[in-house]
């Protein structure tokens, strides 16, 4: 191992050593001041973020070419850095309303973001997997942090067995490849796939679709979805929308390595079988949420369509499809953030109300809140000159560009069926006095509130400067190996 190396995994290794240190330090903290680990966690954030950025423009192989430092890998660190940021600012608060301000909270939630950064660096198929139960494993236990509240563990228990059945997938998936290429590594799997040299073709093929379906399980792709409302809405709201925006990132993030660059050659195969799955994936998902009554569970659904609009990226396949990936997924999770922290004002010791008639009147009671929700409301719909637009217009570029007409007019059709439920929480906010029984909202505090105002300002500087950050993609695209 050399320095080289270690610089290569820095932003993970700067989080999994900061959740070591913090994990050992909150032994000394008292029970009722929690919150300073909490505030604690935000350095290795910090940190990795700052060495993402200071990192930029290198690129080189590490480990032996298990993994890769380029600008594909940086600036999905990036992404994983600041949804870990927010979600530490409008965590603080909300865990200590519900009672669930725990120090294992915040070491936790560093390791899983690691997790997700191995993903993005991982050039080898091995890494891929552990990646994938490192960022896996403290979800499954954050999902159930709230021990008291049954809905947690409900959502925590069917995540874990579902999330191990799909990691066996997974992990048969790439014995399978290895099975017919003899390698793990992406790069040597390219070159045995492009010049003929792998065994069986069959082998490859099945070990190519459990990969798929196993990773389709981590980004909500019908029909691996199941999970996904069921845990959007036991989960406490801090976790679904860490989870609603980091952990779809690390799912597209393993997608595009194996399958656009590593399994690049056999896109006449899979190509299709993608184009299928983003289609029924977008319209299960929008369809599904016409009918939810509850925003969490709505937001759930509207995951499972989401996936299907960057898998739209992933079908049209190349760089292009790669780019639009990568910005529709920063577009997401500014968004989606921005929505979860507003969310997280919903809350009492008590229990939360994440209904939306609870939302009635939002614009007389909060308006700052109301205006923000309806960005991220409208955002997602896909409504210029916002975010959701911006990222929504490249994805379905790139599939046109493909030849894949078809589902880019899937992909428009249901974002208009999407305006049906959106709009209707919007509707709700403005147009709607507030009922006898709506809960009283909380203090948002300084931190969630600089989390509101930061989320809310990128979703609106996305949409409407989306020039810059779709050329930083498109260039840390071009420099992955491949």
């Amino acid at each position: 191992m050399t320095w080289n190396d270690l610089v290569v995994v820095l932003p993970p290794l700067l989080l999994i050593a900061g959740g070591i240190v913090i994990l050992l330090a909150d032994l000394f903290v008292p029970a009722h001041r929690k919150a300073i680990t909490g505030w604690a966690s935000f350095a290795p954030f910090i940190l990795a973020l700052l060495a993402a950025l200071a990192l930029w423009g290198q690129t080189g192989p590490a480990f032996n070419g298990m993994v890769s430092l380029d600008g594909y890998a940086l600036f999905l660190d990036i992404i994983f850095a600041g949804a870990g940021i927010a979600t530490l600012a409008f965590a603080l608060r909300y865990n200590e309303s519900r009672g669930i301000q725990r120090g294992e909270f915040y070491p936790l939630l560093l390791f899983a973001a690691s997790g997700m950064m191995l993903m993005g660096h991982a050039t080898n198929l091995l890494i891929v997997f552990i990646a994938l139960e490192l960022l896996s494993i403290p979800l499954y236990i954050l999902c159930g942090i709230a021990r008291r509240n049954v809905e947690s563990q409900e959502s925590a228990l069917k995540y874990f067995l579902l999330g191990a059945f799909a990691s066996g997938f997974v992990a048969y998936g790439i014995a399978l490849v290895y099975g017919s290429t003899g390698a793990f590594d992406l790069n040597a799997i390219a070159r045995a796939i492009s010049a003929g040299q792998h065994t069986d073709a069959i082998v490859l093929y099945a070990g190519a679709g459990l990969i798929l379906a196993g990773l389709g399980f981590k980004v909500a792709a019908v029909p691996f979805h199941m999970w996904a409302p069921d845990v959007y809405e036991g989960a406490p709201t801090s976790v679904t929308g860490f989870m609603a925006a980091a952990t779809k990132a690390a799912g597209f993030a393993a997608v595009a390595r194996v399958f656009l660059f590593g399994m690049g050659d056999l896109i006449a195969l899979w190509q299709p079988v993608v184009a299928v799955l983003a289609a029924l994936t977008m319209i299960v998902g929008n369809v599904a949420a016409l009918a939810q009554t509850n925003l969490k569970r709505m937001l759930g659904y509207s995951s499972i369509a989401h996936a299907g609009y960057a898998l739209v990226g992933i079908a049209a396949g190349g760089q292009a499809g790669a780019s639009s990936v990568l910005f529709y997924l920063a577009a997401y999770a500014a968004t989606t953030l921005a929505a979860f922290a507003v969310m997280t004002v919903m809350s009492a010791p008590e229990g939360e109300d994440q209904s939306i008639d609870s939302y009635a009147g939002m614009i007389h009671r909060r308006p700052l809140l109301a205006v923000t929700l309806a960005i991220a409301m409208l955002s997602l719909t896909g409504i210029p000159p916002l975010a959701g637009f911006a990222g929504k217009y490249f994805l379905f570029r790139s599939a046109v560009e493909s030849g894949l007409i078809w589902l880019a007019v899937i992909g428009a059709l249901t974002s208009v069926v999407s305006a049906g439920y959106y709009l209707r929480v919007v509707v709700v906010m403005f147009m709607r006095e507030p009922g006898a029984q709506t809960p009283a909202l909380g203090a948002a505090g300084p931190a969630r509130s600089a989390a509101i105002a930061a989320t809310s300002l990128l979703t609106i500087l996305i949409g409407i400067l989306p020039a810059p950050l779709l050329d930083t993609v498109a260039r840390g695209v071009q420099n992955m190996p491949r």
